[in-house]
């Protein structure tokens, strides 16, 4: 211990040393002391006289304060060194809490640096009375606390120090309380409130108590804080309900706030252990404290939550009521609430289709699908009918089960009426308002093969030249089924019947697919006009279905026959022949006629007449139409004997095609001609006998003409009256197109068809009987028909009329 004593101070004395070195002078400490509160400016002590430095050298010196704890506190006057006041010093501000307030000032000079050191003790003065934190202070002491229990209380606070701080409490006269007091050093006094005798709240409730704190300042400065003791009473009482049970209806979808009911308990203690509060039972889960709330001084039940009868209809609940005592007691009750059904569930609907769509051959009565209804409500509120639109081929059948039905067919059914139904369900119930709900059911049909197909046309009528090249598409038919998928798939063929020979349909073939009809060979209309043939059309359903169609086929006729010269006729079979005439006859005689036939009809079997060589163009000419040839004028002595015409005889085809005749006229004297006269008798007795064959043979064919006339009217009054059908049935059909070349003048059309007229045409007057009228169909109530035919080269022409209503 003696040599630590001795190391510091050598050290102490090393340090001085050093100091000594760099500071020429260090003088001892000053101290000084000044009250607290002074004014300012109020002197504290004159540093340069105590220092004993020369007062006039203080200024040159720089004498000034360089550092202290409290700069601003104080200043110093450089002329005589004197240390003021620098404005009022609060020593519990400066130094709050510190028993003794030191303010540190070096004070330093120049010339030789000098560096001194004065302290300043700021010194209490008892401005501060004690005040306490609390005016008033409140205890709960329960009756039965026993004797010697302490309450330790805030004590008071004084911003003095040392003896102008608290000294003693005290408290006002009781017979229950005392007080006592602990020193702990820096905290100041603390008292304690205790018990010196046991309390009794049925004779005093509450004891009022007057704590003062005074402090040892002169003159001594006090402060005050009551204390208020509350007996609290021994909780021997547990809460008793007023009623025995508690129940309650509620609706449901009740508005949040609703109160349910209200309970209420009582206790005979009074204070805390009389006041009852009210808890939900350690019992009642989450899900009902969503539910319902409870308040806990009035003891109001009430809605919290959505109520809903369908998820729980009955609530009890555990309520505990319980007093505020520090050891609270509690009783148990159970609350029964009931909940009342609304009607706030709509039905719901649940369809089970049995099948993805249904046969349109369905029968009455099949199910389609089993659809039950629901309704969570109670009683008539969950009582639910379900019913479907009348306008649907579909019913509901009520099962056994109730709430189950089955919707089934009513009706038959056709897809290709109606190939799917959205059929809507109406669930409703019996509630007030009744509530409904919609569900829509889409029930396809499925398609059976039950159409077979049709054609587009029936019968066909198709005109074909003739010449046709084989293998060719001539036309086509077409078909169509209304049923779906392969149902519906056609394919084509020519019906053959084995026991009815048909030559022309076995030259025809037809492709399945398209229905386009091709001819195995040529057609010649000369041979063949028309022809009839039967084409069938099948489905791929199962069983398959079918449908036939007329296919009438006219050929039409083509330029592709020479004109074939009737007379005149050599006996060598060249067309060439001699006539003789008198050389007296008059001008416009009929030397002779040339007589030709074409196989071809219409314009191409049309003929014209036409000098191609003649000797004497102004002796002779040829009716261009009727091919006569006739004397222009008289004979002379001059013209020769023998005369050589030759006649060109050409078709109206496209590309004509043509025949010529030679005619020798020898002109003879009287006498020959009357030989020649008697030869031509004989010939004219041959032709009556014809003629008489011909009027039998035209007469039979006019009456199979009005027989088929008569036909064809009963067959147009059930068909319709199209012009392609008048002719199907015209067994005379002679190649001519129902329209021809066709021009109307006035009130009249006209129809250019040739030598071989269509029946019911009359000829025009002037025409050359070559131009047809068309009559009016609006007014027609008679024909004509004028029929010319050139047979052989010693016929006639023959003009028959036939006229009928």
């Amino acid at each position: 211990m003696e040599q630590r004593r001795s190391a510091s101070w050598r050290l102490k004395i090393a340090s001085a040393g050093l100091l000594f070195l760099f500071w020429r002078g260090v003088f001892a400490q000053i101290r000084y002391s000044v009250l607290e509160e002074q004014r300012n400016g109020t002197v504290v002590g004159n540093i340069a006289k105590d220092l004993g430095i020369n007062q006039r050298t203080l200024k040159e010196r720089g004498f000034r304060i360089v550092s202290t704890t409290g700069e601003t506190l104080f200043r110093v006057n450089r002329n005589d060194g004197v240390l003021h006041v620098n404005g009022k010093i609060d020593r519990e501000e400066v130094c709050e809490r510190s028993s003794s307030c030191l303010i540190n000032l070096k004070i330093a000079l120049e010339n030789p640096l000098e560096i001194h050191y004065v302290t300043v003790e700021i010194v209490d003065i008892n401005d501060h009375p004690p005040i306490f934190s609390e005016k008033e202070k409140r205890l709960e002491i329960s009756e039965n606390a026993i004797a010697g229990v302490r309450f330790q209380l805030q004590g008071a606070r004084d911003a003095d120090s040392g003896v102008n701080s608290v000294q003693i409490y005290k408290l006002s006269q009781n017979e229950h309380f005392r007080i006592e007091v602990r020193d702990r050093g820096e905290d100041g006094k603390m008292p304690f409130l205790i018990l010196q005798k046991s309390l009794d709240r049925e004779t005093c409730a509450r004891h009022k108590l007057l704590l003062t704190a005074l402090d040892g300042g002169r003159p001594q400065k006090s402060g005050t804080m009551e204390i208020i003791v509350d007996v609290i009473d021994i909780n021997d009482n547990a809460p008793v309900f007023t009623k025995d049970t508690y129940s309650a209806k509620l609706s449901e979808n009740a508005p949040i706030g609703t109160k349910v009911i209200q309970v209420n308990a009582t206790d005979l203690d009074n204070g805390p252990n009389g006041e009852v509060f009210y808890i939900f039972g350690q019992d009642v889960n989450s899900n009902l404290r969503r539910v319902f709330d409870l308040d806990p001084v009035t003891g109001e039940i009430v809605v919290k939550g959505p109520i809903d009868f369908e998820q729980k209809y009955q609530y009890e609940i555990d309520i505990q009521a319980s007093d505020k005592a520090l050891a609270p007691l509690t009783t148990d009750k159970i609350i029964l609430i009931q909940i009342v059904d609304v009607n706030d569930n709509a039905p719901e609907i649940e369809v089970t289709s049995l099948s993805i769509a249904v046969p349109e051959n369905s029968h009455s009565g099949t199910t389609v699908a089993l659809i039950s209804v629901s309704d969570v409500d109670s009683g008539m509120n969950g009582k639910v009918s379900c019913s479907v639109p009348e306008d649907i081929p579909f019913s509901l059948l009520q099962s056994s089960q109730e709430n189950i039905y089955s919707l089934v067919t009513k009706s038959s059914l056709d897809r290709e009426k109606t190939s799917q139904y959205d059929i809507t369900f109406i669930a409703k119930d019996a509630g007030h308002p009744p509530l409904s709900s919609i569900k829509t059911l889409t029930v396809f049909v499925s398609d059976v093969n039950d159409n077979s197909p049709e054609f587009s046309l029936n019968p066909y009528t198709f005109y074909v030249p003739e010449n046709n090249v084989p293998g060719m598409s001539m036309f086509s038919v077409s078909a169509h089924d209304l049923d779906l998928d392969e149902n519906a798939i056609i394919s084509y063929h020519i019906w053959r019947d084995p026991a009815q020979e048909n030559k022309h349909s076995s030259f025809l073939n037809i492709n399945p697919e398209t229905g386009a009809i091709y001819a195995l060979k040529s057609f010649d209309f000369e041979s063949t006009k028309s022809y009839q043939f039967y084409i069938v059309a099948s489905d791929s359903g199962t069983p398959s279905l079918s449908s036939n169609v007329t296919v009438n086929v006219f050929i039409l006729d083509q330029n592709d026959n020479v004109p074939v010269i009737l007379y005149p006729v050599s006996s060598n079979g060249t067309a060439e022949g001699v006539e003789e005439i008198p050389r007296n006859v008059n001008a416009g005689h009929l030397v002779t006629k040339v007589r030709a036939y074409d196989a071809d009809i219409g314009y191409n079997g049309w003929l014209l007449f036409s000098l191609q060589e003649v000797s004497d163009h102004s002796l002779f000419g040829l009716d261009r139409y009727t091919g006569q040839i006739r004397n222009l004028r008289s004979f002379t002595e001059t013209d020769e004997a023998l005369h050589k015409l030759v006649i060109l005889v050409k078709d109206n085809g496209n590309v004509s095609l043509s025949a010529t005749a030679t005619v020798i006229i020898k002109i003879v004297e009287p006498k020959e001609a009357f030989a020649a006269s008697d030869v031509k008798s004989s010939v004219q007795d041959e032709d009556n006998d014809v003629t008489f064959y011909l009027i039998i043979t035209l007469g039979s064919v006019s009456v199979l003409f009005v027989i088929s006339m008569i036909v064809l009217i009963m067959m147009q009054c059930s068909k319709s009256t199209d012009c392609s059908s008048k002719y199907l049935q015209d067994t005379n059909y002679d190649g001519t197109l129902c329209h021809s070349i066709q021009y109307r003048s006035g009130d009249k059309r006209y129809m250019l068809v040739g030598p071989r007229m269509s029946i019911g045409s009359t000829i025009a007057p002037g025409s050359n009987r070559n131009t047809l009228v068309v009559p009016d169909r609006r007014r027609r109530s008679s024909g004509e028909v004028r029929l010319k035919r050139i047979i052989g080269n010693k016929f006639q022409n023959y003009n028959i009329q036939l006229t009928f209503l």
